[in-house]
C-alpha cells in the first residue's frame, strides 16, 4: 500500500485525473457546437414571399356591341410593374395575392371600325390564387395555382364615344410558374396567368345608348426578383 502511494506514482494519477478532465470539456464542447449546428439547421424560413417583377399584359382582341353584327373591339397591350405577397400554409400549399394596375385603350373594330378609339380605362385586377409548389428539385422550384380576381375599371375617358362604362367584375385565374432560389432569401421567378375577364359595358355614341361586352381575357405574363423573410 505504500508503495502505491510513492510519489512518483502520485504525480502519474494526477496526470491521468488531468488528461481525463480536459477529454471530458472537449467532448463537452463538441456536443453544444453539435446542438448548435442541429439547431440552425432546423431553423424554418418565414411563411412570407415577396415578388416585385415587370408583367406584360396581353389582351385578347374580342369583344361586341349588342345589336350591331360583326361589331368587335380590340384592346391596347401593356407592360407595368407589378408586387405580390405569397403566404406558405405548409411546403406545398400556398396563396399568392397579386397587386397591379395598368390602362387599356378600347378601339372600335368591324363594322364598328370607323369609332377608332372608342375610349380609355384603368384596370385594378387584385387577383388570389392557391398554389401547389413542387419541392423535390431542389432550387428549381416549379408551382401551378388556380384562383380568382375582382376587376375595378376607373379614370374612364372618352374618345369618339360620347360615355363609357365598364363595369367592375369577377372573373377566374389560373397560373404556371417557378421560382429560382439563389440563396436562403433571394431568387428569381417566371411567371404565366390567364384571366377570365368579359366585363360588360355601357356607352353613349352619337347619342344612342349602347351596350356590349369587352372580351379581354388577359395573358399576364411576368419575370423578377423574390425574396422569402
Amino acid at each position: 500500500m505504500r508503495d502505491w502511494i510513492r510519489p512518483g506514482h502520485g504525480i502519474t494519477l494526477g496526470i491521468a485525473l488531468v488528461l481525463t478532465g480536459l477529454q471530458q470539456a472537449v467532448a463537452a464542447d463538441v456536443e453544444v457546437e453539435c446542438v448548435i449546428q442541429n439547431t440552425v439547421d432546423v431553423v424554418e424560413p418565414s411563411p412570407w414571399q415577396v415578388r416585385l417583377r415587370a408583367l406584360g399584359v396581353i389582351t385578347d382582341d374580342k369583344g361586341n356591341v349588342n345589336g350591331i353584327p360583326g361589331s368587335g373591339l380590340s384592346y391596347s397591350d401593356t407592360v407595368i410593374p407589378e408586387l405580390d405577397f405569397t403566404y406558405y400554409f405548409t411546403d406545398n400549399l400556398a396563396a399568392e395575392l397579386v397587386l397591379g394596375t395598368t390602362s387599356a385603350n378600347i378601339y372600335g373594330e368591324g363594322t364598328i371600325g370607323k369609332l377608332s378609339k372608342i375610349g380609355k380605362t384603368w384596370v385594378l385586377p387584385p387577383t388570389l390564387t392557391l398554389q401547389y409548389h413542387f419541392t423535390q428539385f431542389g432550387a428549381f422550384k416549379p408551382y401551378v395555382g388556380a384562383g380568382v380576381n375582382y376587376t375595378v375599371f376607373y379614370n374612364q375617358v372618352t374618345g369618339s364615344a360620347d360615355a363609357l362604362d365598364v363595369k367592375n367584375t369577377f372573373g377566374g385565374a389560373v397560373q404556371v410558374g417557378f421560382d429560382y432560389t439563389v440563396d436562403q432569401h433571394w431568387g428569381v421567378n417566371f411567371d404565366v396567368k390567364k384571366l377570365f375577364l368579359e366585363p360588360k359595358f355601357d356607352a353613349v355614341v352619337d347619342g344612342t345608348n349602347v351596350t356590349g361586352r369587352a372580351k379581354l381575357n388577359p395573358w399576364l405574363i411576368g419575370t423578377g426578383v423574390t425574396y422569402r423573410f
